[in-house]
């Protein structure tokens, strides 16, 4: 006790004398918002800051912050190998000259001996609406060092402290065309590179005043130049007359809105889709601009395209491997999940730009895996949670979508405000004797108010579209593999299993014992029931339904994936999954590849991935489209769109799976690197994590050696996986042999933060 009082002294006695060896933390964070102090006009970043802003604050987009008492979250910087923290204190000031003095007049945490550095709640006085606050932090750590102060962070107060979760203004960015190409006398047409959520500005003159030019905006080219007038689904076209006044003059192109996605009626949920805000205006996704009727050159320095997106580092992820193929996929999967954030909320493309849940956990995971930014994805799980669609296993991923949002932020707000609403969520009462639940018995009314549901009732869907759906003959497979739908079916009861066994852990970490207990052998139970009811002893292979004798990859790929697959059927369940090969749409793609790296499954699920068949993600950028696909191809959905977020697995598979980069506890304190690379000879990655960056590079030379380079960001620790090549294999870290841990085909070793080089060889 004499020793803690003594270490808490010598502390003090520092802060005094403003001693500092350490590095500053950074990337300070309000609520999971690292750039509070942004301004902007009309989507447009300024010069303002929150410190000059002038009184007129609503002529100005500023993220604000909903809560009396928010978070705070920080990196940790270190110059010193496996750095820990072991305290931090935080001042927060009504002005940033206080900071300066060391004082707080709003709270002043003391020195709080603590590893925490995410998602720190806010005590001390209340907030007051429409205010300008500023903190600051600092830190000491396990090798005995304080650091200074970090530079002072401002962040301002909502005027209605409604204690909603805050996000960033939608930003704009002026996009010039790369290309220019003229196909007659009168035409020209200009590629901007790739596909945005944008609107059209453009300088053009008139000797007379008289003339009139059509514009042609589009997703797809054809082959003599112009833009596709007629691309097929929901592939976007449109045109405009614009007469032309006297002289140059520059024009801005008014977006019509599309009654598709602008008109409010709610859908067979009772969801409206997402307006573009006043400041932004409408936005339409095109490519190309094509200018008609107008013989004048116009160059790319006299067209500019405003595109619109949630804010984006696109500096903060990278990717490269030896695959060219993959490379492509990763960039146009990267892209994807910057372009399709222009609503601010993960919506399912332009079509309809209504949230549903498939669509959002694909996005969120792939967010978490391009970008250190967290509020969009917080914010979209929030309002899923508040309007529900109606697929049963889309309603069940919202607690995957939780959980998820909790274990890379370390944020459990959304556990604790939605925690009943989940609970009813895992759909326990659709429970039958059999033990699995059924959606076509016992959906009462008192049940659709119990999970939020605003329609008259939930169906179960698999994938999507199914036999019979969108011209799909009813004996063609379509995308869910010619899955039978009966009354108690697979994949509705494997997710009822996942739901189960999350809710149980979020009822350990607020300290709800019972609940705990109940829940996790219901997990159990569930598990049981499905292996004894569903799973063939014929095959080895899950059955689509207790009612059936059909089995799909679906039925297959879901108990993978969630870890229900008993360990002697494994082997069976994997050679009927590669029998099937790519039979599900974008959105199965996902679940698929999580259930073969699962399976340690990495040839075959790499094979997915850099594949060149229809069924790929390089026949997106075959076909044209530079954002990811809502289905493969027309051929598998008429009314596709060329801008769907959930076709983007491979932006979280690579980082997470691939790469091997995923968190073990809240907000990245422990986390894994478990590299698959299947027969990829080398690549390197930088996956943002809210402590900081993790790089990883790797070479392989399979069954020979293998060699992984790792950067681990300060106040974290790794488990670190590398293939075990044979049982009397080396591995040396950091140039010493060290002896780690069996565990499968891989060997283990636990590492902090800094950097490592490890090799496994013969």
């Amino acid at each position: 006790m004499r020793l803690r009082s003594f270490f808490l002294c010598l502390i003090g006695f520092n802060v005094l004398l403003g001693s500092a060896q350490k590095l500053a933390p950074v990337h300070l964070m309000t609520d999971l918002l690292e750039h509070t102090e942004r301004v902007f006009m009309d989507g447009y970043p300024t010069s303002f800051t929150l410190t000059d802003l002038p009184r007129m604050v609503e002529s100005y987009q500023i993220a604000e912050i909903h809560r009396t008492h928010p978070s705070f979250s920080w990196q940790v910087e270190s110059d010193t190998p496996a750095t820990l923290q072991t305290a931090y204190r935080i001042l927060v000031a009504s002005s940033p000259d206080l900071l300066i003095e060391g004082k707080a007049d709003v709270w002043d945490s003391g020195i709080v001996e603590s590893d925490h550095s995410v998602s720190v709640p806010m005590e001390g006085k209340t907030l007051q609406s429409s205010t300008t606050y500023y903190w600051t932090v600092k830190v000491w750590d396990d090798h005995g060092e304080e650091s200074s102060y970090s530079p002072a962070k401002a962040f301002r107060t909502a005027a209605n402290m409604d204690e909603k979760f805050p996000r960033y203004p939608l930003q704009k960015d002026n996009d010039r065309p790369v290309s220019v190409m003229r196909i007659s006398d009168t035409d020209q047409v200009f590629d901007f590179g790739r596909a945005a959520f944008g609107q059209l500005e453009i300088s053009l003159w008139s000797g007379t005043g008289k003339d009139t030019i059509i514009i042609h905006l589009g997703e797809a080219i054809q082959d003599d130049g112009h833009v596709n007038r007629q691309p097929g689904g929901t592939i976007r076209y449109t045109q405009y007359r614009m007469p032309l006044m006297r002289g140059t003059h520059t024009y801005h192109l008014k977006i019509r809105p599309d009654g598709r996605n602008t008109d409010m009626k709610a859908n067979e949920s009772s969801v409206k889709p997402i307006l573009m805000p006043d400041y932004v205006g409408e936005v339409y996704p095109f490519r190309y601009c094509e200018i008609e009727n107008y013989r004048p050159d116009v160059t790319v320095s006299d067209i500019i395209r405003p595109s619109v997106h949630y804010l984006f580092d696109d500096e903060a992820s990278s990717f490269i491997s030896s695959d060219t193929v993959l490379n492509k996929v990763w960039d146009l999967c990267k892209y994807t999940i910057c372009a399709t954030s222009f609503a601010g909320v993960y919506v399912d493309g332009d079509r309809e730009r209504i949230p549903y849940e498939a669509d959002a956990l694909i996005n969120q995971l792939g967010h978490y895996g391009v970008d250190r930014e967290y509020s969009m994805a917080r914010y979209s799980v929030d309002y899923l949670i508040g309007y529900p669609t109606w697929p049963t296993e889309w309603i069940l991923q919202s607690i995957l979508m939780v959980w998820y949002e909790y274990l890379y932020t370390g944020d459990i707000q959304l556990i604790q405000r939605h925690y009943d609403l989940l609970k009813a969520r895992t759909m326990l009462s659709l429970r039958q004797e059999n033990g699995l639940i059924s959606t076509k018995k016992g959906q009462t009314q008192e049940f659709l108010s119990s999970i939020g549901y605003r329609g008259k009732s939930i169906r179960d869907i698999v994938d999507w579209p199914q036999s019979g759906a969108f011209g799909i003959g009813k004996k063609e497979a379509g995308e869910a593999d010619g899955y039978q739908l009966t009354d108690h079916i697979t994949v509705v009861n494997a997710y009822h299993y996942e739901a189960l066994r999350l809710v149980a852990q979020m009822a350990r970490i607020l300290g709800k014992s019972t609940d705990e207990k109940m829940f996790a052998q219901e997990a159990v139970r569930v598990a049981g029931q499905i292996n004894k009811l569903l799973l063939s002893k014929q095959t080895g292979c899950y059955l689509d339904g207790l009612e059936s004798e059909h089995a799909s990859l679906h039925a297959n790929m879901f108990p993978l994936a969630f870890g229900i697959v008993p360990n002697k059927c494994r082997d069976s369940v994997l050679d009927f999954i590669h029998s099937r090969g790519m039979a599900c749409s974008v959105y199965g793609a996902q679940f698929l590849l999580e259930a073969l790296y699962e399976a340690e499954d990495a040839d075959y699920a790499l094979s997915l991935m850099n594949a060149t068949h229809e069924r790929s993600w390089y026949n997106m950028i075959r076909v044209g489209s530079t954002i990811a696909m809502e289905a493969w191809d027309t051929r598998f959905k008429n009314n596709l769109d060329w801008n769907h977020a959930w076709g983007a697995a491979p932006a979280n598979i690579i980082p997470r799976k691939l790469m091997g980069v995923e968190p073990l506890e809240p907000g990245f304190r422990t986390f894994r690197i478990k590299p698959q690379p299947g027969s990829l000879h080398n690549a390197e990655a930088v996956v943002p994590t809210i402590r900081g960056n993790v790089k990883v590079a790797f070479q392989n030379e399979p069954g020979k050696s293998f060699i992984l380079d790792v950067e681990i960001p300060a106040n974290s620790e790794a488990q670190i996986y590398l293939p075990l090549l044979s049982r009397k294999g080396k591995l040396s870290v950091d140039g010493s042999l060290i002896k780690g841990t069996v565990d499968g085909k891989f060997v283990r070793i636990t590492l902090g933060s800094g950097r490592h080089h490890l090799q496994t060889s013969l």
